[in-house]
């Protein structure tokens, strides 16, 4: 049986965890919160104190965690790079990387280079959905990869949802997801800004979802959004607002590095940015109502 492991077990990646151990796989978890594994150390997971820990006792190990940076604290320096003897660890030799996080292509592009230094292969899959979708595996997986890598790891893949994407060569999938994602953004500013209008109008909310659900206007996500943004809570989040501002800034960076006009994803993000900066960090990013609203406060 394949040993795998799973670095970052937060939101996402502890119920992505469980999922490989119901479908069978042996999985070894890594978390810089430790407490954090308890649960997955009572399903059946093996805990490990240290990313090289994991990295030595694994064939495959599946990233989910913040961002590029976070990554690259979590894996060994090229030969000839580490600037601490200490830090030069030993070389990944046959292990397979599957980056599955928000990053950009070309911090996906250059990991792929930094681990085939190391003797590792890699893999992006990053995914479309939250944690219903990690709990019940109805994901939507986008890999970049050769077909070789894709067509290995696609059985583990299919774990999280059934549908697969082999979008190209890596980098592909980061772009793509990070195109999802700035329709997160969009859409939900869009939205908010809309059903502010309705509200300050006095029309009855009802009524205008009622005409927009009727339309080709219509996106599932303004339902799920709607209550959050009447009643204004905004707590126990599925995507924390202080993570679309990442996505989001990600998004205007590979816009403007091909040359596209950046906005109005460049407005979103300002916004977003608006609500991280208003407390609304950790909360879910629904939360930019308030900064729509805020803005006809005296």
């Amino acid at each position: 049986m394949v040993k795998i492991g799973v670095i970052g077990t937060g939101l996402m990646g502890a119920p992505m965890a469980l999922r490989l151990m119901s479908a069978g796989y042996q999985v070894w978890v890594y978390n810089r919160t430790q407490p954090r594994l308890k649960p997955l150390e009572l399903a059946g997971a093996k805990v490990c104190q240290t990313p090289d820990e994991l990295l030595q006792a694994v064939d495959a190990v599946i990233l989910m965690v913040t961002d590029a940076a976070a990554i690259r604290s979590l894996l060994p320096s090229p030969p000839g790079e580490a600037t601490d003897p200490a830090s030069q660890r030993s070389p990944l030799n046959n292990l397979t990387v599957i980056q599955m996080g928000t990053i950009a292509p070309a911090e996906s592009q250059a990991l792929h280079q930094q681990l085939a230094d190391l003797g590792a292969s890699y893999l992006e899959a990053p995914v479309l959905g939250s944690i219903p979708e990690a709990k019940t595996g109805k994901l939507i997986v986008m890999v970049g990869a050769d077909a070789e890598q894709y067509q290995r790891w696609q059985p583990l893949l299919e774990c999280f949802g059934s549908t697969l994407y082999h979008v190209g060569p890596v980098g592909t999938a980061a772009a793509l997801k990070l195109a999802m994602n700035q329709l997160i953004g969009s859409l939900t500013a869009a939205f908010a800004q809309s059903l502010s209008l309705i509200q300050a109008a006095g029309i009855d909310v009802e009524t205008f979802m009622a005409v927009v659900r009727q339309s080709a206007l219509y996106a599932p996500t303004f339902d799920k959004k709607l209550k959050r943004m009447q009643s204004g809570n905004f707590a126990d989040p599925n995507f924390p607002t202080k993570h679309l501002l990442k996505d989001m800034g990600l998004f205007t960076e590979a816009a403007q590095a091909a040359d596209l006009n950046t906005l109005p994803a460049e407005s979103v993000r300002q916004l977003v940015a608006e609500a991280v900066q208003a407390g609304f960090s950790e909360d879910d990013y629904s939360s930019i109502v308030a900064m729509v609203r805020s803005q006809a406060q005296p």
